[in-house]
């Protein structure tokens, strides 16, 4: 599901105007990232908690040229789902050969 998609579809489930979906979506998601971008976390219970972590610096091997390279350290965004996100995923999903199926 793309953007798009989930503005429909969330438009569908709430009765809100397509325009107003998209600006309650678009609201929720600058709110997440300028907490995440003050280096708080968002707790979501049940669903998942978005936070940010640091990554050291690493060495690293090019894989094109075999030389060393150094990556430098940096801050990444994290979302860890929650307890219930998780339950329900395995309970509705399966894996197949193929990769993930509906059971």
């Amino acid at each position: 599901m793309n953007k798009s998609e989930f503005i429909d579809r969330l438009s569908d489930s709430t009765n809100l105007t397509k325009k107003e979906a998209h600006k309650l979506l678009n609201s929720a998601l600058d709110l997440i990232q300028d907490t995440l971008v003050q280096g708080e976390a968002v707790k979501l219970v049940g669903f998942g908690k978005f936070d940010v972590r640091a990554r050291k610096e690493s060495s690293r091997i090019n894989p094109q040229t075999k030389k060393p390279i150094e990556v430098p350290a940096k801050v990444v965004p994290l979302f860890k789902p929650g307890k219930e996100l998780k339950q329900q995923v395995e309970k509705n999903l399966k894996v197949t050969a193929k990769g993930v199926a509906r059971k």
